[in-house]
């Protein structure tokens, strides 16, 4: 297809031995497959698992004899991947650009008491505070970590789960912290069952690799100063939807204490006939002085007298989990009994039990189900709606909403809902988007909607918001049934608390890392060997993206463009177009401007005279 004498690899073997040299270095770890431990370090020649006793390979015995020839028992029954992280911290350094983006929390952030960064949340002046010697240096890292299931096939009937983990870098500017160039897949744990509780498993070489970066660190060239130094990172917090949440954590999620902000102190009741516990009484976080905390007749016939419970630190959340020993695996004999499950491997970093917030809540999946729960309820749309006969048994029991409670129907076993003040058939104008597309009349339902539909955060006036989130919950609770009160409505409560700890939301959801989701899944190419396919594409972009850097007029391979580009100068975007002509076409195209130009309109009239002159 190339003439003679080009320098593209002829075939894609050269390619990728090409590439090897600048490539990242991959580590295959084997793993058991009832994720009971992984084969490195001074494991890493056994042939079964020491906890389980199952066979480290797909096919054959698991033998005592770790001479023999590993390739006769098979390919490896479950797989890790790691790439490190420091290698990839040297290439940000070594690179003149990125190193003078790391500085820019320090250097280049505006510091006018308004938060726009994650330098300007209490968390990260309270670490500063504390670790002067971290603190001092401004190209110390610090990491946020996510980690979520996706399936790698893009068929809705697999169930097959991969499981990558993610860090992002905070030392960025806000517009580069979430971009595709600088979040590093540092895990992918193959499928086809998510590791659960047994996550942690898997995270022992990241958090090997965390504490080195911590303890000694790494001596690593500036390329922007001219100068080694001895660089350091941590592990800012982990970002994660719910039930990941208590996975990393290691809290229950489930159960009548299901706040992991509250703990113990989380006061919520089970509903008999729904079956589920609900947490209505929001009343307590309300000022002493307020009059709903005495009105008993508009809520459940009590007077609120109890305060809110103080926040829980990491020394004491230590001390809880301190003693829990649990042996992760799939044979194990499961978590203990309690609202702790274990004690999860983030208590080794020196630092964790330092930080205010260690798990923050996501935003993206509160929005959403939140917005479901509203939606299914106002327009009482089947198999969504929070309301039914149930709840209203359950009301009845609780002496809520006396005019809601079911009533019989004369010659008929059913019975009959009296419908409530917030039931409607439709949308009033004016208060909603236009989800025309998103609505089907055929079985009366939302569809298409995504977590990106529900997002409206604006973390300012952030006091006169918590006032204002607790008021509204109040009121909700004098109208809608209880069972519309799960843990995702409760757990709205605690999100300003969190905007005040660690800084503006649009850093810390997970909306971005759903999309490196999307993009890992393109890397798919070999079906039969999806994660192995992932890892290899990454790694190939990796390498593509590293060269970039140091050719001129190339643009960056993760980094896209902004829509906005341009239009402070006046340049316009939407519905702009490149069309490309050939010189004819050019040349008239340009005279029939100049034909219309006042400032030429002069030239022309002398032209046209001399003209007439010489054509009489």
């Amino acid at each position: 297809m190339l003439p003679e004498g080009n320098e593209l690899p002829v075939s894609t073997y050269q390619a990728k031995k090409l590439m090897c040299p600048m490539g990242l270095e991959i580590q295959r770890i084997h793993a058991c497959p009832n994720d009971c431990m992984l084969y490195r370090n001074e494991d890493k020649d056994l042939h079964q698992c020491k906890v389980c006793g199952t066979s480290r390979y797909k096919r054959g015995k698991p033998t005592d004899n770790v001479d023999s020839d590993v390739s006769e028992n098979g390919p490896p029954a479950k797989l890790l991947w790691y790439l490190p992280i420091i290698p990839r911290l040297k290439r940000l350094f070594a690179n003149e650009k990125d190193a003078k983006l790391l500085r820019w929390h320090a250097e280049d952030r505006k510091n006018n008491g308004k938060m726009r960064h994650m330098a300007d949340s209490l968390q990260w002046k309270i670490f500063d505070k504390d670790f002067e010697e971290f603190g001092d240096e401004i190209r110390n890292i610090r990491f946020g970590l996510s980690s979520d299931g996706i399936n790698p096939f893009r068929d809705l009937r697999s169930r097959h789960s991969t499981w990558p983990v993610l860090l992002c870098i905070y030392n960025l500017p806000p517009w580069l912290c979430m971009k595709r160039k600088y979040i590093m897949m540092s895990l992918l744990i193959q499928g086809p069952k998510q590791p659960g509780n047994d996550i942690d498993v898997y995270l022992q070489p990241l958090v090997d690799e965390m504490m080195e970066l911590w303890s000694t660190g790494i001596h690593v060239y500036d390329a922007y100063k001219k100068e080694y130094f001895q660089l350091r990172a941590m592990l800012f917090y982990t970002i994660n939807d719910f039930p990941a949440y208590g996975n990393l954590s290691g809290y229950s999620t489930k159960g009548k204490k299901e706040c992991p902000i509250y703990e113990e102190n989380t006061h919520s009741i089970w509903l008999t006939n729904c079956k589920k516990p609900e947490f209505m009484w929001h009343r307590r976080e309300l000022a002493e002085n307020h009059p709903y905390r005495k009105k008993s007749d508009l809520f459940d016939g009590t007077i609120e007298e109890r305060k809110l419970p103080p926040p829980l630190d990491g020394e004491t959340t230590l001390s809880k989990v301190a003693n829990i020993n649990v042996v992760l695996g799939k044979k194990g004999f499961g978590p203990p009994k309690g609202i702790w499950k274990k004690k999860s491997i983030f208590w080794k970093l020196p630092y964790w039990k330092h930080l205010r917030v260690r798990h923050c809540l996501d935003v993206t999946h509160i929005e959403k189900n939140v917005c479901e729960s509203l939606i299914g309820l106002l327009l009482n749309i089947p198999r969504k709606t929070k309301d039914g006969i149930k709840v209203r048994r359950d009301m009845e029991l609780m002496n809520i909403g006396p005019e809601l409670q079911p009533k019989d129907i004369d010659g008929r076993s059913t019975k009959f809902l009296p419908p409530a003040c917030y039931t409607m058939s439709k949308v009033p104008s004016g208060y909603s988007a236009n989800i025309r597309k998103l609505v089907s009349m055929k079985d009366l339902k939302l569809h298409g909607m995504k977590s990106h539909d529900y997002h409206v955060i604006d973390p300012d006036v952030l006091d006169e918001y918590q006032r204002d989130i607790i008021l509204t919950l109040c009121k909700l609770e004098m109208y809608f049934p209880p069972s519309f009160f799960d843990v995702m409505v409760h757990l709205v409560s605690h999100i300003v608390g969190e905007i005040k700890a660690c800084g503006p939301v649009f850093l810390r959801y997970m909306y971005p890392f759903k999309r490196y989701m999307g993009t890992l899944k393109g890397y798919v190419r070999n079906l039969n060997r999806p994660e192995g396919s992932t890892v290899e594409g990454y790694a190939s972009e990796e390498v593509i993206e590293f060269c970039t850097n140091y050719m001129n007029g190339f643009k960056s391979v993760r980094i896209p463009q902004s829509h906005h580009e341009g239009r402070l100068s006046g340049q316009g975007t939407l519905g702009r177009k490149t069309c490309y002509s050939n010189v004819a076409d050019y040349q008239e195209a340009h005279f029939n401007v100049l034909q219309h130009t006042t400032s030429i309109d002069p030239f022309i009239q002398e032209h046209m005279s001399l003209l007439r002159q010489q054509n009489r």
